[in-house]
């Protein structure tokens, strides 16, 4: 194909207007620093995304099976028959309510969640997220009448204690008696301090053990719902084992899968992402210009070699490969380079974590980076097309030369 080797001999030889080459170069550099503010940024929202998911299902369940308008008291027979649902890998009856907990700095509010700490561990990632004690210290030894609690770490800074201290539950509904309502009071021992990484969990959250809290609200063999954990591999399948609990338990229930629960949350860092990606390919947008602007003055630099061609024999449809091909070139080019240097730069944001974000403001302490083969091979496409789009007009344009006009 001769086509191609008049495109490379074009592309490597000196033009008269050193702008020309100039304004190539930059062509190249705009297209690799948009693909590769392309392919970080997607990395940056899917690593946030995914991170934070990860975040909400250690400390929340992937199901949550309720019934409405009242407790569960048959928690133990409905748990069995959700073990055996397709698809369910564990389940655990929880309790919760608001309370306020004092401790040597004072009080503060928080959401008392009562868990079975048998089979709770197979659902929710809480003694993985253990920094000190373990979630099985939750279970009092025979002789102990101070009941456990596991806090938060930055709950515990809060309130300035530490494993072994002792902190003050206090509910606002207690026995009414003839000098009002008299707060329920408990006393509790610190066995154990968690971290999930997101502050509003760190600071507002504490669990004890199902019977515990039962005793503590006085509402008997009852629980609030069960949680139930799903396969890794079929997280995004949740919403289908929902539908499969109902079937199997009735209708008397419900069940929410973690993505309804989060739509909104999930919702927004879609829009966010799309809308990053719309804003970014305008740096291609303009690369793709200046290409324009390049070809056009190197078409009207080589008419007459142009005219030459067309008088040797040369089609339109080949004087418009050639320059279509050096388009092509460039797109190829500053492709290549912008997805190898996006990769690198992800590659040493994700190994050396050099990126510290405020961990009362991000649910992460660093910028999370996951690079999904699908947004990068959607970046070079795109950028492919727009530049090879942006060449359509200076080629077209090339193969309307007339040899006798310019030659005459």
């Amino acid at each position: 194909m001769y086509e191609w080797f008049i495109s490379f001999r074009y592309l490597r030889a000196r033009h008269k207007q050193r702008f020309i080459s100039l304004i190539s170069l930059i062509s190249v550099a705009g297209i690799t620093v948009g693909v590769m503010a392309l392919i970080v940024v997607l990395a940056v929202y899917s690593g946030f995304t995914d991170g934070l998911r990860d975040q909400i299902l250690g400390i929340n369940s992937h199901i949550i099976v309720q019934k409405p308008g009242g407790s569960i008291r048959e928690y133990r027979s409905l748990r069995e028959k959700l073990l055996k649902v397709e698809g369910v890998t564990g389940a655990t009856p929880y309790l919760y309510t608001q309370t306020l907990l004092s401790g040597a700095a004072g009080g503060n509010g928080v959401i008392l969640r009562g868990i079975d700490p048998e089979t709770a561990a197979g659902v929710i990632s809480l003694g993985k997220q253990m920094i000190h004690g373990s979630i099985h210290d939750l279970i009092q030894g025979p002789d102990s009448r101070v009941p456990h609690i596991i806090l938060g770490k930055n709950l515990a800074q809060a309130l300035l204690v530490s494993m072994g201290d002792k902190v003050r539950l206090i509910s606002s509904s207690g026995p009414l008696t003839p000098m009002g309502v008299i707060p329920r009071i408990k006393t509790c021992r610190v066995s154990g301090i968690f971290e999930s990484g997101m502050y509003e969990y760190d600071s507002n959250l504490a669990y004890m053990t199902l019977t515990d809290v039962q005793a503590f609200l006085e509402s008997g063999d009852v629980v609030h719902g069960i949680e139930v954990a799903v396969k890794k591999d079929k997280l995004n399948q949740a919403d289908q084992v929902a539908r499969r609990i109902i079937d199997t338990i009735g209708p008397d229930f419900i069940a929410k899968d973690w993505m309804s629960m989060n739509r909104n949350l999930f919702a927004a860092f879609k829009l966010e992402k799309i809308g990053m990606f719309i804003c970014l390919t305008l740096i291609i947008l303009v690369a793709a210009l200046n290409i324009i602007s390049a070809l056009i003055m190197v078409v009207m630099e080589k008419e007459k070699d142009i005219a030459i061609l067309k008088s040797m024999g040369a089609t339109s449809r080949s004087i418009m490969k050639i320059f279509f091909f050096q388009g092509l070139v460039i797109a190829f080019s500053g492709t290549i380079l912008g997805v190898a240097g996006g990769l690198g730069l992800c590659d040493l944001l994700s190994r050396y974590k050099f990126i510290e974000l405020p961990s009362n403001v991000y649910p992460m302490s660093t910028l999370p980076i996951k690079v999904l083969p699908g947004d990068v091979t959607i970046v070079a496409i795109s950028a492919i097309i727009i530049t090879l789009a942006a060449t359509i007009y200076p080629s077209w344009k090339a193969s309307q030369v007339h040899p006798g006009e310019v030659l005459s």
